[in-house]
Order: C-alpha cells, then structure tokens, then sequence
C-alpha cells in the first residue's frame, strides 16, 4: 500500500471526539449535549461564540451540567450518532 493509502486508511477509522456540557437527561438512556466553539470571524477578526446541541447515548446515566465526553459511532436512531465514553467533571 501506498503512504496516501495507509493515511486515508487512518484517519478513517479515527473517530470524533468532542467535549461538552449536558443539557438535557429527561430521555431514557439519552442526553442532549451543548457542544460550545470559539472561533475568529474571517473578515473583522472579532471572537464568535457558537453552540450546537446533539444527542448521545449516554450509560452512565449524566446529570445536567456535567461536563462529558462523547465520541461519534454508527447511527443508534435518528437523531444519536454520538455516545458519552466518560464523564469529565461531575456537578456539585
């Protein structure tokens, strides 16, 4: 195999991961999580804060305002393509 084949190899089977605050744990199983990004607007260069929420499938069953990490997997229904694999700061 060639050096650009065994790169698209690797980063295909790299999956995302992302770190978040939970917003919602009224659904069985699932949270809903706010993912927070910061970034400099390409034309004035001022600092635009965006957020996204999205759904993850969630086992260790997280309390609103933990701070979690979830990872990208196959599709679980049609809204979750995310799971939480740990949770990073619990909230007091």
């Amino acid at each position: 195999m060639s050096a650009v084949a065994e790169t698209a190899a690797e980063t295909r089977g790299r999956r995302k991961v992302r770190r978040g605050v939970v917003a919602s744990n009224k659904m069985t199983k699932t949270v809903t999580v706010r993912l927070d990004r910061a970034y400099q607007h390409g034309l004035y260069g001022k600092t635009v804060r965006t957020s996204k929420k999205v759904k993850a499938h969630d086992e260790l069953s997280c309390d609103i305002g933990d701070i979690v990490e979830i990872v990208e997997t196959r599709p679980l229904s049609k809204d979750k393509r995310w799971r939480v694999s740990k949770i990073v700061e619990k909230v007091k």
